[in-house]
């Protein structure tokens, strides 16, 4: 009988770490996650059911304790934001935020990211963000990395035309490698220049780790770049 074929094993770009919850996270997660968390069911995701409007849609991919999307969120009452984040402490920490802020314009879904933004219709998003993601930094280890040629056409499906891929990144060498293969892709413009990295926009928060990382001299670069 011929063998079966082999199933690929989808190569993740992050590591679950679980770290304990503090009793204010468990709560959230009790009583806040039922309101704005988004059970992934591998089915396509209709945005405009989730947040029951059709406004403007922006993702965050990875947002650690979620500060900087909830400000976003807040300054931005016109427009919706999703975010994507693994790690349960993170995600209780903005269920938190989200409450204290009143948000009504954030939704959160913990899952693997690349597949939940397969799940997402053409040209439906007018932004999506990636800060600080893995670097991944081992020779062995960097085909974990998330910004490859194939996700980068997985962002040229879902951002509508003039929408932005915002990435940023304190490794720099993964910079660069983000640089040349955003500067190969047909469909993304780079907002600043050929080659040319953006200053921080006043919506990217500077995390205390890149605070801590300037104090000791190393380097943080943003990557702009715009859906043709």
């Amino acid at each position: 009988m011929p063998e079966p074929p082999r199933q690929h094993r989808h190569i993740r770009s992050f590591v679950l770490r679980e770290g304990r919850l503090t009793s204010g996270q468990q709560r959230a997660f009790d009583q806040i996650w039922p309101k704005i968390g988004v059970p992934f069911a591998g089915a396509p995701l209709d945005l405009g059911a989730l947040f029951g409007n059709n406004n403007p849609c922006f993702v965050e991919i990875g947002f650690g304790d979620g500060e900087s999307l909830a400000q976003m969120a807040q300054q931005h009452a016109g427009q919706n934001y999703l975010g994507i984040e693994v790690h349960r402490p993170g995600v209780g920490h903005l269920l938190l935020r989200s409450e204290a802020l009143e948000l009504s314009n954030l939704r959160i879904i913990r899952h693997d990211a690349v597949e939940v933004l397969r799940q997402l219709a053409d040209a439906s998003l007018c932004g999506l963000y990636l800060f600080f993601p893995d670097p991944w930094h081992k020779t062995r280890h960097r085909k974990r990395r998330i910004v490859q040629p194939a996700f980068v056409d997985e962002l040229a499906r879902i951002i509508r035309p003039g929408g932005v891929f915002h990435a940023a990144t304190d490794w720099e060498d993964y910079a660069r490698e983000m640089m040349r293969t955003l500067s190969a892709a047909e469909k993304f413009d780079n907002q600043f220049g050929a080659g040319r990295y953006a200053p921080r926009p006043d919506y990217r928060l500077p995390t205390k780790f890149e605070q801590r990382g300037q104090r000791l001299g190393h380097g943080v670069w943003d990557l702009i770049f715009q859906r043709r």
